[in-house]
């Protein structure tokens, strides 16, 4: 992939998100392998108040939480300007325009298809998945209804709003005790990794947990736990002819693979490629291609599955801006599937200006023939 000049590359991370800290990990890994001899980076960050900032000190400020050292830059649904507006003393100033901007933002605000429906109306392109796309693949009860409606096997499940638990908490649990049997696991429907997510054993933990969800998302999903599991990724890259990579197979250091096993422990282990039959891989791969499809998304994903008993596939939930740093679970898929982590990320790069491009052949306005 060669250009004329370097492409002007805008890298967002932190966000309002409970999931703020692992995504400035993400992308200071992604913007310390991008090549500069293809790519002017630009790093924007937001700031858990919402505030934007920008410039080389953008990972530090945000970790510190200190933004007021540095310029405020926003960005305009403005098509026409394509760029940052610096905001100084009640002054705008347009900055040089962007060509691609890589969303590196984990959870709500970021990977729900709302920054998405901000780049759409800003006209640039953008790694990953579109503003439906997003939302699908963030909203745990909506995705888990269209994998049951294409026939695909996910854990069972019930779910409702925060709202309805105060007022209906004896209903609830009794619709749970009803239809689901413990171990049963507590998530927020529109958060990842793992954040606000805990398993229940017995009534008075399904309550517990609930409590601590519902501060964390308006609408509350339960699952049940699907016994003696595998836990295997797969990573997704394309668009409209995605290719899967090689499984991979996560084997948590807690009891389930949560937040604390994730970024505190570290405790857990990944083994790349998964020790799967052909027959099983071919399946994991054909799955992830079709809840890639289905969800119509983009750029990337890493579709997660139960499996049981090495034998049933369960399809948990997928990803649609995973985790990437060096050695989160997607780039590491790639790499041994043979691409190793900065040519990924030329090839997100290069999905982006693709899909780009074939929006901007469609028509954006329409007129009536008159009759002859």
């Amino acid at each position: 992939m060669s250009y004329s000049r370097k492409l002007r590359v805008g890298v967002i991370m932190g966000g309002k998100s409970g999931e703020h800290e692992v995504s400035v990990i993400s992308a200071a890994s992604v913007i310390k392998a991008l090549d500069r001899k293809k790519y002017e980076v630009i790093p924007i960050g937001i700031t858990k108040t919402g505030k934007w900032i920008s410039g080389t000190q953008t990972i530090k400020i945000l970790k510190s939480q200190n933004s007021h050292k540095l310029l405020e830059k926003i960005l305009l649904p403005d098509p026409n300007q394509k760029s940052l507006v610096a905001i100084k003393n009640n002054h705008f100033s347009y900055q040089k325009p962007l060509d691609v901007i890589i969303p590196i933002l984990h959870g709500t605000y970021g990977e729900d298809g709302k920054i998405q429906g901000l780049l759409e109306l800003a006209d640039i392109p953008y790694v990953g998945a579109g503003v439906l796309g997003s939302a699908m693949g963030m909203d745990k009860i909506v995705m888990k209804q269209l994998f049951q409606q294409a026939g695909l096997l996910t854990p069972q499940f019930i779910y409702f709003t925060s709202n309805q638990w105060p007022k209906k908490k004896l209903a609830i649990v009794r619709e749970v005790g009803k239809k689901l049997k413990y171990p049963l696991f507590v998530k927020p429907a529109n958060l990842g990794s793992s954040v606000g997510i805990n398993k229940a054993k017995n009534k008075n933990e399904l309550i517990e947990n609930i409590n601590e969800a519902c501060q964390f998302d308006r609408r509350i999903i339960i699952e049940q736990a699907v016994a003696n599991i595998r836990e295997i990724e797969c990573a997704v890259l394309g668009n409209d002819e995605p290719l899967a990579s090689v499984p991979g197979e996560v084997v948590p250091g807690d009891e389930f693979y949560s937040y604390k096993d994730k970024y505190i422990d570290n405790k857990s282990q990944l083994i790349i490629p998964a020790n799967l039959n052909k027959k099983l891989t071919g399946q994991i791969q054909q799955a992830s291609i079709k809840v890639f499809k289905l969800l119509d998304l983009a750029g990337m994903a890493r579709v997660d599955f139960f499996l049981e008993n090495n034998k049933k596939l369960f399809i948990n939930e997928v990803n649609t801006i995973p985790g990437f740093t060096s050695i989160s679970m997607y780039p590491k898929l790639w790499e041994a599937s043979g691409l190793p982590y900065a040519k990924l990320l030329d090839t997100l790069i290069k999905l982006a200006l693709e899909r780009h491009r074939q929006k901007q052949r469609l028509k954006t306005s329409y007129s009536l023939k008159p009759k002859v």
